[in-house]
């Protein structure tokens, strides 16, 4: 009887332990709880909301340099397939002119393009050229070889101003994208300085402390790719074209010089 009372309080005095851990544990799982529907950011927005002022700068900056580098590519793609366009049009109706006066009536009704530029830069040189010879017309005169020398130094200038301007703030394209990543790595700098502060803060390293700071830093890094990758793909790309323009340029001259020589002017 003795044996069955002791075993009876053995038992009881279990239940009556376990009851007491599942009380402990309940506030706990609660806490858990509780702190999983604080406000704790749950997407990359509300990360940025609630983050440090010096991260924020940063993306500020970033997002600054992306609709920059952006309003340059489209304006450019935009510019060079019109120059593109109207230059090959030009070209075209230029190589089945018979004569250099035919050729100068095509290029008053062409539309703007640095090879209609090219073409007026030489007309002008003709025009303000001395004949070679005494007695010669103006219209009809021969040039001399140092005269068509520097037509050929002329033709090369207007070229590559003509490549110079419509290459204008492509190289912006480079710099943002060189930049930008530097950019980014001073965020995700800043965040993990903000990380390890959390840890001092808190006087722990639970994710917590750290997560904020370093996810801080991992939204800087995500961004400043974002900037620099389309941004380095657009400078390859206009600069490949620019590059085909300056050689259909230098075609061209080539071709008005031919031109001249039948004209019998070289």
């Amino acid at each position: 009887m003795r044996t069955m009372t002791t075993t009876s309080l053995l038992a009881l005095a279990s239940m009556t332990a376990s009851a007491g851990a599942g009380a402990q544990e309940t506030p706990a799982l609660g806490g858990g709880s509780a702190a999983a529907s604080s406000g704790v950011p749950s997407s990359a927005y509300e990360l940025v909301v609630a983050g440090s002022t010096e991260t924020k700068v940063v993306l500020v900056l970033l997002l600054v340099l992306s609709l920059v580098s952006w309003g340059i590519m489209l304006a450019k793609f935009r510019e060079f397939g019109r120059v593109e366009k109207a230059g090959r049009q030009f070209v075209r109706e230029f190589e089945h002119a018979g004569s250099l006066t035919e050729a100068e009536r095509v290029a008053g009704r062409a539309s703007a393009s640095p090879f209609v530029d090219v073409f007026r830069r030489a007309m002008l040189f003709l025009s303000e050229t001395r004949p070679a010879l005494p007695g010669s017309s103006d219209r009809g005169a021969r040039l001399s070889a140092s005269q068509v020398e520097a037509l050929r130094l002329v033709l090369d200038a207007e070229s590559d101003g003509g490549s110079d301007r419509l290459g204008r703030f492509v190289s912006w394209l480079a710099t943002i994208g060189s930049v930008s990543p530097l950019i980014g790595l001073l965020g995700t700098v800043l965040g993990v300085i903000s990380a390890f502060t959390g840890i001092a803060q808190k006087g722990s390293g639970n994710i917590a402390a750290v997560a904020p700071g370093v996810a801080e830093a991992l939204v800087a890094t995500a961004a400043a790719l974002t900037v620099a990758i389309p941004a380095v793909f657009g400078y390859n790309a206009l600069a490949n074209r620019l590059n085909r323009i300056q050689g259909e340029l230098d075609g061209f001259g080539s071709e008005l010089i031919a031109l001249l020589v039948r004209e019998d002017r070289i």
